[in-house]
């Protein structure tokens, strides 16, 4: 039986605020599988970004197991998370995060320079991920001399050099017009029909339908898991498939 590379068992998470104890994820199983694009949406504060920084290994669950390809990762301490981040995931932000002072080139090559690989090997991986969306012609300018959506271009390739288990992408069309944005969503989609394991999240009901699955949250807790093309998979309140918009931030 297929091991899921991402599996939440009862995962919560809480948050001290003042004499407050405020609970961001609320018991959540879910399980993702190698070659899924699956999309976790909800509104602001139904735990979402919690659910993204416990898969991106930038959180920990308080009660609860997370297993990374059957690795728990509430057992590992900053260091074991740091190669883990580094090894297995490839983050893809609303804001493309791009070094100023760098070439792409050199953006591109930054993730392998922190996992060692030698200098040469890592100017051929960063030439073959610009090459695959479509900027390789461009190595050499800076990221103020291209456009928001070539950004986020840049900002895929990073995240693919690394060739990682799982393609973390975070609202990554929010500074985006809906023509880039839906240009940046078909590369996604084609990072999938390759075989990558992509995991978007969103709060925007048309952008979650690109996806093959959806699991839906609210107030911490999963309300919906199963095919984007269920009506129960879209936020209420939010605006319908195929229709522009979404829901609040």
């Amino acid at each position: 039986m297929e091991t899921p590379l991402i599996a939440f068992e009862e995962v919560s998470k809480l948050y001290h605020m003042g004499d407050s104890i405020v609970v961001a994820a609320d018991k959540i199983s879910m399980e993702i599988y190698r070659g899924e694009f699956v999309a976790i949406v909800g509104q602001s504060g139904s735990g979402k970004s919690t659910c993204m920084n416990i898969i991106g290994c930038l959180d920990v669950p308080t009660s609860g197991r997370y297993l990374l390809d059957g690795q728990d990762v509430g057992k590992m301490n900053k260091n074991q998370l740091a190669e883990i981040r580094n090894k297995m995931l490839g983050f893809i932000f609303q804001q493309y995060n791009l070094l100023p002072k760098l070439t792409l080139l050199e953006n591109v090559m930054v993730p392998l320079m922190y996992a060692g690989v030698p200098l040469r090997e890592r100017k051929q991986r960063a030439m073959d991920a610009l090459e695959s969306v479509g900027l390789a012609s461009k190595y050499k300018h800076r990221p103020n001399q291209l456009s928001g959506g070539q950004q986020q271009r840049v900002s895929i390739a990073r995240a693919l050099v690394g060739m990682p288990s799982v393609i973390l992408a975070d609202e990554p069309t929010g500074a985006l017009d809906s023509k880039t944005g839906r240009e940046v969503l078909n590369i996604l989609q084609g990072l999938n029909q390759q075989g990558n394991t992509v995991v978007l999240i969103t709060h925007d009901n048309s952008i979650a339908a690109t996806a093959k699955r959806i699991i839906r949250l609210e107030d911490g807790r999963v309300v919906y898991d199963g095919p984007s093309d269920d009506p129960k998979a879209f936020v209420r309140g939010g605006m319908a498939a195929g229709e522009t918009g979404g829901g609040p931030a």
